[in-house]
């Protein structure tokens, strides 16, 4: 029997008021004869556990009972606190609220675990941009954040790249993503099909977004899962992405350069695909390309490093390019 498992319990009875047996068996990934062994246990402990029988009853604690945190490890604490990192709050326009939300956390715990929670959120720091470039301006995030919590349909104005590159949706949003520093509104559009599912706007290409006049609500699917989603559309983006294959030569400094310049998927088909080194250390592979042109701008980056064999489409866009370069540049 685990304490541990004991105080999961317990908290999961606060925070969901009633549940069921099967339900906290689910939550803690234990079977449901041990779910009602530790039910008894709390009761057995002096924890006001009611059972309530018949369909819709389960086991909830008694009015007004509340449990405090002073059961919470360092380990627990600390995690807690990384879920406020405060670059991300502030661009949620939650900085304020992350800020005492932490205070008030450090101040409920035991002095044990409060030094070192407040140690570990002294030495981490998060900032989500890649290199080489700018926080994206996301003005209307702080509105995003209020209608996924108040799930309020938004009117907006998004500009995408295929034609027409602006359209106007009603949009129920679902949730927000972080990625690599750009954030990610996850919305359905109001009045499709249901089986279409969810869409993945970025938020920067927002140009406007307003919530409905009439302060109308709609109704979030209950087993949506934002995470399992967003890993779903990665796997999904991923495949789409690339169209095509293409064979290059690599010179061993290019290949030494390729993961500071092109995608991993590259970088990995290089070392999946490439051929024995020649006399002068070169070698062939064959790597995935999105389009030609696309391509031929990121392996431009390579220099004489690297040369395209095929498809004759590219290796063509890349003389064309090298000629022009050679005419700015030549003698």
């Amino acid at each position: 029997m685990s304490a541990t498992r004991l105080l999961s319990v317990l908290l999961l009875l606060q925070a969901r008021g009633r549940v069921s047996a099967r339900a906290v068996a689910e939550e803690l990934e234990v079977s449901v004869r041990t779910a009602y062994r530790d039910l008894a246990r709390l009761q057995a402990a002096g924890v006001p556990v009611c059972a309530e029988p018949g369909r819709g009853g389960g086991y909830r604690l008694l009015d007004g009972y509340r449990t405090r945190l002073t059961g919470m490890t360092g380990g627990e604490a600390r995690a807690l606190l990384f879920a406020g990192l405060p670059g991300p709050a502030a661009e949620l326009g939650l900085a304020e609220e992350t800020a005492a939300a932490r205070l008030k956390l450090l101040a409920a715990l035991p002095d044990g675990p409060r030094e070192e929670a407040a140690r570990a959120a002294a030495v981490f720091h998060l900032d989500a941009p890649g290199w080489y470039r700018d926080p994206e301006p996301a003005p209307y995030l702080p509105l995003l954040v209020d209608a996924v919590l108040a799930r309020r349909p938004l009117d907006v104005r998004y500009r995408r790249w295929r034609a027409p590159q602006e359209v106007s949706r009603r949009l129920h949003p679902y949730g927000l993503v972080l990625k690599s520093g750009s954030w990610y509104l996850v919305a359905a559009t109001a009045g499709a099909d249901p089986g279409r599912g969810p869409a993945t706007y970025r938020v920067t290409q927002l140009l406007d977004a307003v919530p409905d006049p009439a302060g109308a609500l709609f109704t979030r699917p209950r087993d949506f899962d934002l995470a399992a989603y967003w890993t779903a559309y990665l796997a999904d983006f991923s495949s789409r992405r690339f169209t095509g294959t293409a064979t290059v030569r690599l010179s061993p400094r290019g290949r030494r350069r390729l993961p500071d310049n092109l995608p991993p998927e590259v970088v990995r088909a290089v070392e999946t695909t490439a051929t024995p080194a020649g006399d002068d250390g070169w070698v062939e592979a064959v790597i995935p390309v999105e389009s030609t042109d696309h391509a031929c701008g990121e392996l431009l980056r390579l220099g004489p490093d690297v040369e395209v064999l095929g498809p004759p489409a590219l290796r063509t866009a890349m003389t064309t390019a090298v000629r022009a370069l050679a005419g700015f540049y030549g003698t």
